[in-house]
């Protein structure tokens, strides 16, 4: 460990961030809520990196990325920056010594996602992903009851996320360039969220999967798109459960409609990330909603709940605990559940299998 690693385990974690959107603004409560000192924070440009200080919390504003990643007061970096610049500035900050949580996709494509994870390995370094959706306490809750084999044996999955940010032609965002956002947009953007957590919470993997895609307008405000609105994916677990998955970024009316039901051979589960206080358990012989409450949750789904039974618990709270666990994990822990750089690789892997699968018309088989 450098000395760096060593003073965080007795201080406090001192916090850089790339980018200085939407994002970004999540990171920094988060890191705020974990207790971090907020250092320094860059944007593209030296006077959007001071405003983002201004208006975020941090003491100084970097005129650049690079001048960020050397600065000796910095453990760790958030990269909240375009997905194609994920992979060098993730790089950089490793080859810096620095500990990374990256936005996903860690990188656009699997090769470059590899070369990180086994960077961040050989330097002893935390590489974190944020796929926060496993820190709603009710998927734990949903996870230790798979886990403990009271759905019985998976027979099926049945699984979405379906927004509408990009229903009209006129709708555009850097993510629809496919030379910022990268070669997959829905899949890659949204997918991932959705099949990071079918694996945790059903406990395996996708084996093989077909897919379809389709990029609904050509040109979105006055460019050219290269890149998926929608994809839907027929996929295979490890244990030869059967499932279904539609990712959308142009369903009228549903604005982060995140939803995973999986059915077993005794009873199901389902959960909706809009409504994450509640989980489905579906039975024969009648169906319940379980409320979230600390009092009776399984531990690993209690330890995520600050607040009590009756106090709404949402999506920054799963952020928080998400760095809470990264930061954590950077002092020497090893929380259960912790996205890593290896998550993120397979992401990488799983949008690859997508987009080749929806190029050949192909069930394509998953790499391990």
């Amino acid at each position: 460990m450098t000395t760096e690693v060593t003073d965080i385990v007795v201080g406090t974690i001192r916090t850089g961030v790339l980018g200085g959107g939407f994002m970004a603004r999540v990171h920094t409560a988060a890191a705020r809520a974990a207790g971090a000192d907020l250092v320094g924070i860059a944007t593209s440009t030296a006077a959007g990196g001071a405003r983002a200080a201004r208006e975020l919390g941090y003491r100084r504003g970097e005129s650049d990325a690079g001048e960020l990643l050397h600065a000796s007061d910095i453990d760790v970096v958030h990269v909240c920056t375009p997905n194609a610049t994920h992979a060098d500035l993730s790089r950089a900050a490793l080859d810096a010594g620095r500990h990374v949580i990256c936005e996903k996709p860690l990188a656009t494509s699997a090769a470059d996602a590899r070369a990180l994870a086994a960077l961040a390995a050989d330097r002893g370094l935390v590489g974190a992903v944020p796929f926060v959706y496993r820190y709603h306490p009710m998927v734990r809750e949903a996870r230790a009851r798979i886990a403990d084999g009271e759905i019985g044996a998976i027979l099926t999955v049945d699984a979405a996320y379906l927004q509408d940010w990009m229903l009209l032609p006129s709708d555009d965002d850097w993510r629809a360039d496919a030379d910022a956002g990268g070669p997959s947009r829905a899949f890659a953007d949204i997918g991932s969220h959705l099949f990071d957590l079918i694996e945790f919470v059903a406990g395996e993997r996708v084996v093989r999967l077909c897919a379809r895609t389709r990029r609904v307008f050509e040109r979105r405000a006055g460019h050219a798109v290269r890149n998926e609105d929608v994809a839907a994916v027929l996929f295979e677990l490890s244990t030869g459960a059967v499932g279904t998955a539609l990712i959308s970024q142009m369903a009228a009316g549903r604005k982060n409609a995140l939803t995973l039901e999986i059915h077993g051979a005794e009873r199901s589960v389902g959960f909706a990330q809009e409504r994450p206080e509640e989980l489905w358990i579906g039975d024969r012989a009648g169906s319940q909603l379980l409320l979230r409450d600390p009092a009776t949750s399984r531990a690993d789904a209690a330890r995520l709940q600050r607040l009590p039974a009756g106090h709404p618990m949402g999506y920054q709270d799963a952020f928080d605990a998400f760095v809470s666990d990264a930061y954590a994990a950077i002092a020497g822990a090893a929380p259960e559940g912790l996205p890593t750089f290896d998550d993120g690789v397979r992401a990488a892997v799983l949008t690859e299998a997508v987009l080749e699968s929806a190029a050949t018309g192909s069930w394509i088989e998953v790499p391990a």
